[in-house]
Order: structure tokens, then C-alpha cells, then sequence
């Protein structure tokens, strides 16, 4: 929604504002967008600050940051309430902690924007405070007039605090997006679980309205996500029996965020049990049976069949007659078997061919990846990513070509110069391997051997890779082997390693 400035200028022509924020570029560039809305703009640089210009004047707006020094934001809008419960608040703030969100909704802001900021929701936040101050002021001047038009405004206050009801939706649902933005398999994955679920509660019978709560609830279901650490939730393989507690600390962490905001009580049951197993063994509180609601017990099945059926590094998804069987398989124990027979006729109908994969789209992907796929001596991709690669590849028609090059007389020029200048060596060598060919995927296997592969067939001039100067000033030199995989049927690395 656009808003026009000069329509809300004359608006405040009056009003007065007061802004703190402790980073000075920020500060700058938000002081100067104010400027261009308001007349009448104070800055603060940290709360303590604030909180002094504000208890020698008045102003109509506060809005403040959370993290500064001296006296942060919620200690600040805590000694505005005390002075003014009524004042208008907007916070906006990088800080996505969700107890510092809590906090904030508590104290009864207005808004809570997360930085980097979107200058159209900021105006939107605005103008919905000023129309607020503004239906206030008549409303107090006009309480005397006829009830018909007190009833008038009063929903016109009403049609406002909507308004703030959907800011808070906002944020939360910034939250959900920041979250699936660290993982590309959660990508799209609330909306899918969201969607599942209400398809399923619709099979059973459910009224529009259940349909929508449990819609709603499945977007939200992995909000607590956002305190699970990166090194868990983008860890590919297996998760420790520590790291598998701590990440299932998200649905305690989602129960807190939402069931502190009215709006979302109902919510947050459906999200807090939405792993509990209808034979008691679920978590966090071991619920049984009928025990679990029984919203949460459809989205455990939607939740499911979203990650049997998406493709993972790890793993390769299993089709959805595959997900069916072991939903069958499970009922009764895990899922509740009334529920089974409704989700099955709605999930074995989904189509699954545009369902996002976990594997890199860009090179913000590739290097986020490189936390667990690097190898840590070369700098090259290890035989982990190898085998993804070689699965992944395995379902399509036209799969790559593969090169493998090895160093021959590597093993003597480690007894001759020592381990450590090897490892040097390597590094070097796979260095000249990325530059030569920067636009391939370049793995280290075998320990001391590389493999370059490609979607189109790549020539290797063995030649030229043996006169660069790292091989030509050594006894090491190195060969290659060419597999076309259209042939060559490789679909794992334990076959390459056979093979080779």
C-alpha cells in the first residue's frame, strides 16, 4: 500500500516526535525520512537520553530501538508508561529475540518493525498511530455531541486497533520468513504443512472456520525455530542425542512467543503439541491420544509427510506412495488412526514435482552450504557433497560428466618433505584446480585425488594441468579418468570408490 506523504504532512502539522536510536547511520536515515513527515523531530541517542527529553517536553510519537546502551528501548517505554499509558510507541529494531518481542507487545506499542526497515510499513504504522491520535483528540472533543456519532468513531478506534492487530501478524510472520530463509529445505515448508493440514480438516468434516485456524497454526508451527543455533538446523547428517534435545526446545519456544499474545492462544496449543505422538512417546509433555488436540494431531501427519517427501542433502525424497505406506505403517502408533484414512485420500494426490529441494540456487547458498561440505584442507567440496550429487543426479536424463584426477607419486613427496608441506601442496593444487575451472564443482576424494564435475561434457587437457609450475617444479604429476554417467551407471560415491 502506498501512502502519500503530503496528504499525511498535513496531517501532523502539529504533531511532535521523538526518536532514539544509538546507531548513527541509522539514525540519520531515519531522522531525514521523518523530516519529511514531521515539523517538529527530536533525536535521542541512547534511552536514558530519551527518557530525559521526553520527561521535560511532550510528543505525540515515540519511536525507539531496543538495543542501546545506558538505558535500553523497553526500559525506556516502561518509564513512558508509568508517566502516560496512553502514550503512542513504535519500536523498531533488528533484535528478533522473541522475549524481548513479548516484552514489547506487553508494554503496548503500537508497532514493532524489524530492521532493515521497509519505509512503506514504517508509513503504514505511522499513519495508523497518527489516525489514532487523531480520532482520540475528536473524540474527546466531541464526547458531549450525539451518541451517533461517538458510536461513528468508536469504530472507526476499532477499524484501528484491527489495523495493530495485523502489525503484530506482520512481524510474526517476518519471523516465519527469517526462519526459512537460513534453510533452503524449509523453504515453502510452513506453507505446505499449513496447506496440507486445512485439506485434511476439511476431508474430516471441519467448519470453515477450524479449517482456517489450523491454516493459520500450521504457518506458525515452526516459529520457535528461531532460537535453534545454525550448526543444528542446517546440519545435514544425523543429530546428536544432545542436539536433537535442543532442537526440540522449538515447540516450547513457539508456545512462548505466541501464547503471550491474546490474539494467538488458541494458536499456540495447536503449535506447542504438534509433535506429541498418539501413543504417548511425543514430546514436550508426552500427551496421549485424545490428550492432543486434535488440530495438532493433523498437522504431525502434514508436518511429516512435508519432510519424507522433500529432498534433503542427506537424503533423497520418497515418493508419496512411499509416505503414504509408512504413514500406514505408523497409525495407531505415532498417528491417530481416524485421522490416517482422511489424510491419505488428500495426500495421495499431491503433486510433487515443484516441491523445493535442499541443494544451493545461488552463491549465498553454496557458501552456507560450506559449513558442512567444505573440505577443510583444500577449500574444495568433500565426498559428502560427492554423493548428493551423484544420487541427485541419478533420477535425471542427462546427467553430468565426471573427471577424476589423480596424483601420482604423492605418497613419496610426503615421506620426502614431510606431512605438513603435503597438505600445502593439496591446498595449492586445488587452488589451480578452482581457477582453472571456476565455473565447476571440484571435490577431494581418496585423500589425495580431486574430482571436476560437470552437467555438459568437459574436456581435461591433462597436459596443461602437468606444466603448471606447482606439478612442473615436483616429481608429482597426474592423470585422469573420464565416466560419462550416461554410461557409467554411478549413483553414490561407495559405487565411484568400487568402481575406481
Amino acid at each position: 500500500m502506498n501512502i502519500d506523504i503530503k496528504s499525511l504532512r498535513k496531517k501532523v502539522e502539529n504533531f511532535s516526535i521523538l526518536y532514539v536510536e544509538d546507531e548513527k547511520n541509522i539514525q540519520k536515515s531515519v531522522s531525514n525520512f521523518l523530516h519529511k513527515i514531521f515539523s517538529h523531530v527530536s533525536i535521542a541517542d541512547n534511552g536514558k537520553e530519551g527518557l530525559e527529553k521526553y520527561l521535560k517536553n511532550s510528543y505525540d510519537i515515540v519511536i525507539t530501538d531496543i538495543l542501546m546502551p545506558k538505558m535500553n528501548g523497553l526500559e525506556l517505554i516502561t518509564h513512558i508508561r508509568k508517566k502516560n499509558k496512553k502514550q503512542e510507541i513504535i519500536v523498531i529494531s533488528a533484535n528478533t529475540d522473541s522475549e524481548n518481542f513479548i516484552k514489547a507487545i506487553q508494554l503496548e506499542v503500537t508497532g514493532y518493525i524489524i530492521k532493515p526497515m521497509n519505509f512503506n510499513q514504517t508509513l503504514s504504522v505511522l499513519e495508523q498511530s497518527i489516525d489514532k491520535l487523531i480520532i482520540l483528540r475528536e473524540n474527546e472533543m466531541y464526547k458531549t455531541q450525539l451518541e451517533s456519532m461517538v458510536e461513528d468513531r468508536t469504530k472507526t478506534v476499532l477499524k484501528l486497533q484491527n489495523q495493530l492487530v495485523e502489525n503484530y501478524e506482520h512481524a510474526i510472520r517476518s519471523l516465519v520468513d527469517m526462519i526459512e530463509d537460513r534453510d533452503t529445505y524449509t523453504g515453502g515448508h510452513s506453507q505446505r504443512v499449513a496447506t496440507y493440514s486445512k485439506d485434511i480438516a476439511k476431508e474430516l468434516g471441519m467448519s470453515q472456520k477450524e479449517c482456517e485456524l489450523i491454516y493459520e497454526a500450521g504457518i506458525l508451527h515452526d516459529v520457535g525455530k528461531v532460537i535453534t543455533p545454525d550448526s543444528i538446523l542446517l546440519k545435514p547428517g544425523k543429530l546428536t542425542a544432545q542436539e536433537y534435545s535442543l532442537i526440540k526446545e522449538h515447540v516450547n519456544a513457539g508456545y512462548k512467543i505466541l501464547s503471550q499474545v491474546p490474539m494467538y492462544e488458541d494458536l499456540a496449543k495447536i503449535v506447542h503439541a504438534h509433535h506429541e505422538r498418539y501413543d504417548g512417546n511425543g514430546y514436550p509433555k508426552g500427551l496421549k491420544g485424545k490428550e492432543i488436540p486434535i488440530y495438532s494431531r493433523i498437522m504431525m501427519i502434514a508436518d511429516t509427510f512435508d519432510a519424507m517427501t522433500t529432498s534433503r542433502i542427506y537424503k533423497k525424497k520418497k515418493s508419496v506412495s512411499t509416505a503414504i505406506k509408512e504413514l500406514k505403517q505408523l497409525s495407531g502408533t505415532w498417528y491417530d488412526p481416524y485421522i490416517i484414512k482422511s489424510a491419505i485420500k488428500v495426500l495421495q494426490n499431491i503433486n510433487l514435482d515443484e516441491i523445493l529441494k535442499q541443494e544451493p540456487h545461488s552463491y549465498i547458498d553454496e557458501e552456507r552450504f560450506a559449513y558442512f561440505y567444505k573440505d577443510t584442507l583444500s577449500g574444495v567440496y568433500n565426498q559428502d557433497y560427492l554423493d548428493f550429487f551423484l544420487q541427485k543426479y541419478a533420477d535425471k536424463k542427462t546427467p553430468p560428466c565426471l573427471n577424476i584426477l589423480y596424483l601420482r607419486n604423492f605418497t613419496s613427496y610426503n615421506h620426502k618433505y614431510g606431512w605438513s608441506m603435503g597438505d600445502k601442496f593439496l591446498y595449492n593444487f586445488a587452488t589451480y584446480l578452482q581457477e582453472e575451472f571456476s565455473d565447476l564443482r571440484i571435490f577431494r576424494i581418496f585423500g589425495d585425488d580431486f574430482v571436476i564435475l560437470s552437467q555438459t561434457h568437459q574436456v581435461i587437457d591433462i597436459e596443461k594441468i602437468n606444466n603448471c609450475y606447482l606439478l612442473e617444479k615436483s616429481e608429482v604429476y597426474c592423470e585422469f579418468k573420464h565416466y560419462d554417467l550416461r554410461v557409467n551407471n554411478i549413483d553414490s560415491y561407495k559405487e565411484l570408490e568400487e568402481k575406481v
